[in-house]
């Protein structure tokens, strides 16, 4: 009884994943460079903002007493 609204879901799911794959295309060069660098900057923005809170969270109790 579940298993036919399990199927028919997964089937239904499954339709609108090959719909979405269908509708993409391959990046130009100059595309995937600025979503390269836009990543990185990401990703270096965090690890930034991680190094700092680490640096608050151990320097700045040492430097209180």
């Amino acid at each position: 009884m579940f298993e036919d609204k399990e199927i028919g879901n997964v089937s239904l799911r499954l339709s609108e994943y090959v719909r979405v794959l269908k509708l993409t295309r391959k990046p130009s060069r100059e595309e995937f460079s600025v979503i390269a660098k836009v990543a990185g900057a990401g990703i270096l923005l965090v690890g930034f903002i991680g190094f700092i809170i680490y640096i608050l969270i151990t320097v700045l109790p040492g430097m209180l007493k």
